[in-house]
């Protein structure tokens, strides 16, 4: 776990004493205007825990606001990096004080989750989530718009027509990406397996018609079959693999979409050698990694969690202040890990 930044850290980030950083904290006035800002652009530079607060006292001028993030799935180790870098960007933003309202979905239950969106928004001035696409959530992002709280749907869309903007991967070229990818890793021509986390989850809709497409253009003796869902669990993933396994002794390679990629990892482990069935997994992880170098894994689709979390928080705060700049679709490139790299 890596160390949690002090008063020190961002003194020394920033070129002063940390007597000066304290004074900034107290919101004491005899600190210069311009020693108080390069505090506070050292305290968001370094992720320092109050950024915030010390950003308040440096310039108390600037509007305050709340920005809104729910995620999936609080134990997986993909949205607890994302929670981090979430929180990161928040603290250095730019324009505004920006507080976090970080929430964990309790369930991936349409009527749950908007449940859940209904309620954070409540709180927020602005919201980011991660959500399936059901006529529950629109409901839920409509009612936010119409009393004036703009939502950004994150690498996976949802609300079309009612949210204002996405965040995330171009999920069509994602899943062409994976299926090239295998094409290529095969060891023989055969079948070639995806895993989606349900039907709700436009991304993962995309990816499969993306995989689906790129087998289509270029057929290889491969042949694609029915998507298995795997509710982005391990143990789902885990038991369906070994299934498949069983059932489809002639298995090329597997695309893991969404989550739960560690199952179909250990059902690898168990029941084959390394290389003998191509893989291509969703996020770089110490899983995904060890996965990687030990032979199971030929690609790692990352998402830039760093680069989405700043942007995406630039245009929350836009989204207050001026939301006819925001519309649209926002894709960012994915970064690809390959064996070599490691």
């Amino acid at each position: 776990m890596a160390r949690r930044t002090t008063i020190k850290d961002v003194a020394q980030a920033a070129g002063v004493s940390v007597a000066t950083v304290n004074r900034v904290l107290a919101g004491a006035g005899n600190v210069r205007p311009e020693t108080a800002r390069a505090v506070a652009e050292a305290a968001g530079r370094i992720g320092y825990h109050a950024t915030n607060l010390i950003g308040m006292r440096a310039d108390p001028q600037l509007p305050r606001l709340r920005l809104g993030f729910l995620l999936n799935k609080r134990r997986q180790e993909f949205y607890q990096n994302f929670a981090a870098a979430l929180e990161q960007a928040t603290g250095a933003c730019q324009g505004a004080h920006c507080m976090c309202e970080l929430v964990f979905a309790h369930s991936q239950a349409p009527a749950d989750v908007a449940a859940e969106i209904r309620a954070l928004g409540a709180q927020v001035d602005v919201l980011a989530a991660t959500a399936v696409n059901h006529p529950a959530i629109d409901a839920a992002v409509s009612d936010l718009a119409d009393s004036g709280v703009r939502v950004f749907s994150l690498l996976s869309d949802f609300a079309q027509g009612q949210r204002i903007s996405y965040f995330g991967l171009n999920n069509i070229k994602v899943g062409r990406g994976a299926a090239a990818m295998l094409s290529q890793a095969a060891r023989r021509p055969g079948k070639m397996a995806i895993f989606v986390g349900g039907h709700r989850w436009q991304g993962h809709e995309l990816r499969e018609t993306g995989f689906r497409g790129y087998f289509r253009e270029y057929p290889g003796g491969f042949e694609v079959l029915d998507p298995l869902v795997n509710l982005e669990t391990r143990q789902v993933t885990y038991e369906a693999t070994l299934n498949l396994l069983e059932r489809h002794r002639d298995i090329a390679g597997i695309y893991v979409a969404g989550g739960g990629m560690e199952g179909a990892i250990a059902a690898l482990r168990e029941a084959r050698p390394p290389g003998d069935i191509a893989m291509v997994v969703n996020e770089l992880t110490r899983e995904s990694r060890f996965a990687m170098t030990d032979g199971y894994v030929n690609l790692i689709n990352a998402t830039p969690l760093a680069e989405l979390s700043a942007g995406l928080v630039d245009k929350m705060v836009r989204a207050v202040q001026a939301p006819e700049t925001v519309a649209g679709q926002n894709f960012l490139d994915p970064v690809l890990h390959l064996p070599e790299f490691f």
